[in-house]
């Protein structure tokens, strides 16, 4: 019966970016597997690169704009919303920034791309290359004293520009893209799992790109494989495009290594000649009377007259096609890598001095008391051993005296001796027994400690803190202690320690981070909260009502018509002059004399107010409180438009804060701190 399996090749590039790739190992026969080691990231501030791409319409151009990578490319456009100037020439490693380009619309020949030269029968594109197309461009000395920019990602070599500003070109560089280390998801590690389980030369192989990504795989094995499983993975086939990329993962402990150069094509190439011999041993056929093994397949040999590379490459420049690839031998076992560092995480200050505060407590109190545990261990198994060899030397003397003491009277004074030695063996045995007790008791006193030291710190922060949960949790904690110890003398203290839990579960609490963004929320309002000479006036405008007929009114009271007239004539005056004025009440003589400059120091006092109110609400300062927020009230009362929305928003807001803050006692921990005092003097 005939069974067949594929190899599955392990690519590592970051997510969208192997899909040529991955169909020519699928044409070939071959599984994969997207384990990508990189994620790309846009930078966290693009300030600096937008600031960059806008001069390039500015009296100070660049005379060259380089692209270390097709990344560079698609980000860097993604901020430039014009079309590229075709007077600046542009510069990129390798055939993948090429194609991005033109995806932008910049290329040949309405643009100035340098790239390096992929006609030779050994191609490189890596910087050294690029930058041997650029002086061939321009010349030995043909950027001296111009403007050069290069965009890249967060850090990466600095050959290129070292070499650029040797020649006198003004080098600027700015990041369009950042580098992230992925965490993979555990479908995918189930897969690596299983495909270590198997022969690493006969199931799979990897594929790596950059040597960011050989570090990367290296820090993710470290804390995810098992030893066997890293070991597994180190004699693994290894495909990479560069010499460089291959030096690290030498350094990382791998030793079966392919260089197969830039390019899709030559990377699918290299796994085909490396990998097809073990593919085709993986197809066997097996009988009643005999079974084959798989062959251990071995990286192809690199032919004598083929050069290795030994230049950076663009990892994501692989699309081009090139001759047989380079095969590096096995290689001893190296020494293992230092993996990439990660950045700590940031917290509050306040909260983790606190914290840091208790962690530091509990771990020299958990280090003594390991320390002590240690040594009473050493000196249970010292005594247990004495008190062994005790009982051997006095069963011994015993079974001597006993044989003296059938002999002859001669042997009186060696009996007496025996028994003296019987006698001394027993008091070093108690003295030992003594000492073991003296040693447990130590322990106790130790317990018992550091018990008071964590009830001691809690009872001080929640004082100065006010910060009941803290000191809930450091009750809980040496309650926890003390149930460790099975003696009736701590009955007492556990007793206060659970009242005082308690009083503490039962203390009312105030809100006092949701009064602070109410605060908050007042105190960025301040500014736009009109003052009472500020409130907008509504526009006079003439009015009078439509004169009647004179004629038909004049009928109807009898009046002469010229009456009628003046009538309507003095009224339509008055009522034109009536609406060109506007009354308005304002009972605050002080808000009509602040003149606009005077208003700006009027807000920033009531801000001022509300900050010290704020202050004062965290520190549980209530009279402080209670003043600063009426000398706020009355300032928005005082000097404000009050018929404002806005200003009756913020008002409602400081109200809020004066009725919610309510003083509230802190509990203290003296029962427990008492118990323990009486515990040592003996009580």
């Amino acid at each position: 019966m005939s069974s067949a399996r594929r190899v599955t090749i392990v690519v590592t590039r970051p997510i969208g970016q192997s899909a040529g790739l991955l169909a020519l190992l699928d044409a070939a026969g071959f599984d994969t597997l997207e384990f990508p080691l990189i994620d790309i990231a846009p930078v966290d501030d693009d300030a600096p690169l937008r600031a960059a791409l806008d001069e390039l319409y500015g009296p100070n151009k660049y005379a060259l704009v380089v692209f270390v990578s097709p990344n560079a490319v698609d980000y860097a456009f993604g901020k430039f919303g014009a079309a590229w100037p075709a007077e600046v020439p542009v510069g990129v490693v390798g055939p993948g920034s090429v194609a991005a380009l033109a995806r932008q619309g910049v290329a040949a020949p309405a643009h100035r791309v340098i790239s390096p030269a992929a006609d030779h029968a050994e191609p490189r594109f890596d910087s050294e290359a690029l930058y041997a197309a650029i002086e061939a461009q321009f010349g030995v000395n043909g950027l001296e004293g111009k403007r050069v920019l290069i965009v890249r990602g967060d850090g990466g070599r600095e050959w290129l520009a070292e070499r650029l500003t040797e020649a006198g070109a003004i080098v600027e560089k700015v990041a369009a893209y950042r580098r992230i280390v992925p965490e993979p998801s555990m479908q995918k590690w189930e897969r690596i799992h299983a495909l270590l389980a198997s022969a690493p030369d006969q199931s799979h192989a990897w594929l790596l790109t950059s040597s960011e990504g050989v570090r990367n795989l290296d820090e993710l094995a470290r804390e995810h494989l098992s030893r066997d499983e890293t070991a597994q993975l180190k004699r693994a086939p290894l495909v990479t495009p560069h010499p460089r990329i291959a030096e690290a993962a030498r350094q990382a402990g791998f030793d079966r290594i392919t260089v197969s150069g830039a390019g899709d094509e030559r990377i699918a190439d290299a796994i085909k000649t490396t990998l097809g011999a073990t593919q085709r041993t993986i197809d066997t056929t097996t009988t009643p009377h005999a079974e084959s093994a798989p062959t251990d397949s071995k990286p192809a040999a690199a032919p004598a007259h083929q050069p290795a590379q030994s230049r950076m490459t663009d990892s994501n420049d692989s699309k081009k096609a090139s001759p047989q690839p380079t095969v590096t031998p096995p290689l001893p076992p190296n020494t293992p890598f230092t993996p990439y560092e990660a950045q700590p995480k940031r917290g509050g200050a306040s909260t983790v001095l606190l914290w840091l505060v208790i962690v530091i407590l509990a771990v020299a109190a958990g280090g003594g008391a390991f320390l002590l545990n240690r040594k009473v261990d050493r000196a249970d198994q010292q005594v247990t051993q004495r008190l062994q060899a005790a009982d051997a030397e006095a069963a011994d003397l015993r079974a001597k005296a006993d044989q003296a003491a059938s002999s002859t009277g001669a042997l009186n004074t060696q009996i007496i001796q025996l028994q003296g030695k019987l006698t001394d063996a027993e008091t070093h045995s108690q003295a030992l027994q003594q000492q073991y007790q003296d040693l447990a008791s130590n322990r106790d006193d130790w317990m018992l400690a550091e018990v008071e030291q964590i009830l001691s710190s809690a009872s001080q922060q929640l004082q100065l803190t006010g910060n009941v949960q803290l000191a809930l949790y450091a009750l809980q904690s040496a309650d926890t202690r003390l149930a460790a110890t099975t003696g009736p003398q701590v009955v007492a203290i556990r007793k206060a320690v659970a009242q005082d839990i308690d009083k503490l579960k039962s203390t009312p609490t105030t809100d006092l981070t949701g009064l602070a963004i109410k605060l908050d929320t007042a105190i960025d309002q301040i500014d736009q909260l009109p003052l009472s000479g500020e409130a907008p006036i509504e526009r006079a405008a003439a009015r009078a009502a439509a004169p009647a007929d004179s004629a038909s009114i004049a009928a109807a009271t009898g009046q002469p018509r010229w009456k009628v007239l003046w009538q309507q004539v003095t009224s339509g005056i008055g009522q034109q002059l009536s609406s060109l004025v506007s009354v308005r009440r304002i009972d605050n003589a002080d808000a009509m004399l602040a003149s606009p400059d005077q208003g700006y120091f009027v807000r920033e006092n009531v801000k001022l107010r509300l900050l010290s109110a704020r202050l004062s609400l965290l520190s549980r300062s209530e009279p402080t409180l209670k003043s600063d927020l009426r000398a706020a009230e009355a300032a928005l009362g005082r000097y404000f438009d009050t018929s404002s929305k806005k200003v009756q928003t913020v008002r409602e807001l400081v109200k809020q804060v004066d009725q919610a803050s309510v003083a509230v006692a802190v509990p203290n921990l003296n029962a427990s701190l008492a118990a323990v005092h009486q515990f040592k003097r003996g009580g």
